[in-house]
């Protein structure tokens, strides 16, 4: 009965399924990484510390690959989606889908989280036990008793606007370097089924290494989503106004970085990869002139001579590329 109208619910669009599993990926990866903030700034490092937000985040990521990538190739991450794009690799038509799919998402996913603390609903704003008590109540920015980095990533007071732009610029290229080379089938690619726990290794390292500035976003959606949601659920316009107007930069510059990454990870290791196709190629036609020569008959290779736009070689061509 259950599997029936299971059934009934199946969607046909490809598009619309591969949407669907952006925006349960993010979801998942949100949930657990704001969560794990939520749960180690409303206890005051009593319950968790900032290890456990690196885990968080880097095993929310390692889950939500795994949920999304059999359907749609798991991006999770509006800047990779855009440099797939750009190294022609995906859709640009599928773009836009891709990217309001996992805004929403991480949205939903910030309300989640608030939700597990909140327990009223006022006009849309949502007060919380935990944070309130945390906070003296007051919802607020920036300060000791600030809830907003519960939910979006905020400059440290040391860091400069610039700063924290070279800050995403690095993290982010350093992401899409890592991803590239796990995926990457002519190098030593992560093994089948594994991606998703390496994946969340390089966000752990990140986090471990590059954090302390701004948080390390290292995706628009991650930061956008949530900065929205914090927006409207009562922390007010001064989450897009602190940090010197911070909340582009997350948005932005990790799509910078992202490309510079990709572009870097390609132009130092992708493009050097020797093309074995000619030497395969070359193999096979002497196996086959030796055969032909042993039956007798006079060898014709013509069939070969396009150099692999023709039969077994297209194939070839398109399954290794």
């Amino acid at each position: 009965m259950m599997d029936r109208l299971l059934r009934r619910c199946r969607i046909k669009s490809r598009l619309f399924r591969e949407c669907l599993a952006e925006f349960f990926g993010v979801y998942i990866l949100i949930l657990f990484g704001c969560g794990s903030v939520a749960q180690v700034t409303t206890s005051q490092n009593t319950k968790g510390e900032y290890l456990s937000i690196n885990l968080g985040f880097a095993l929310g990521t390692t889950f939500g690959i795994y949920v999304a990538k059999g359907v749609s190739g798991a991006h999770l991450n509006p800047a990779v989606s855009l440099t797939l794009c750009v190294l022609g690799r995906f859709s640009w038509t599928c773009l836009p889908f891709y990217v309001c799919s996992q805004l929403l998402g991480a949205f939903l996913a910030a309300a989640t989280v608030a939700l597990q603390y909140y327990d009223t609903f006022l006009l849309m704003c949502l007060f919380t036990d935990a944070i309130m008590d945390f906070t003296g109540g007051h919802l607020t920015v920036s300060g000791a008793t600030a809830t907003a980095g519960i939910f979006s990533t905020y400059p440290a007071d040391y860091l400069s606007l610039w700063g924290g732009v070279v800050d995403q610029i690095i993290g982010t290229a350093a992401l899409l370097v890592c991803v590239l080379a796990l995926g990457d089938p002519r190098n030593t690619p992560a093994p089948p089924g594994l991606e998703p726990v390496l994946v969340g290794a390089a966000v752990l390292v990140i986090g471990i290494s590059m954090g302390s500035n701004s948080g390390y976003a290292i995706n628009p959606a991650r930061d956008f989503g949530p900065r929205l949601f914090s927006y409207i659920a009562g922390w007010g316009d001064e989450v897009f106004r602190a940090g010197h107007g911070w909340w582009w930069v997350p948005v932005f510059v990790t799509c910078v970085g992202a490309f510079l990454g990709a572009l870097l990870y390609e132009l130092l290791i992708g493009v050097h990869h020797p093309d074995s196709e000619p030497e395969e190629a070359e193999d096979l036609t002497a196996v086959l002139q030796q055969t032909v020569e042993l039956d007798g008959m006079q060898p014709k290779f013509d069939f070969f001579k396009e150099n692999g736009k023709d039969g077994i070689f297209s194939i070839t061509s398109a399954d290794t590329g």
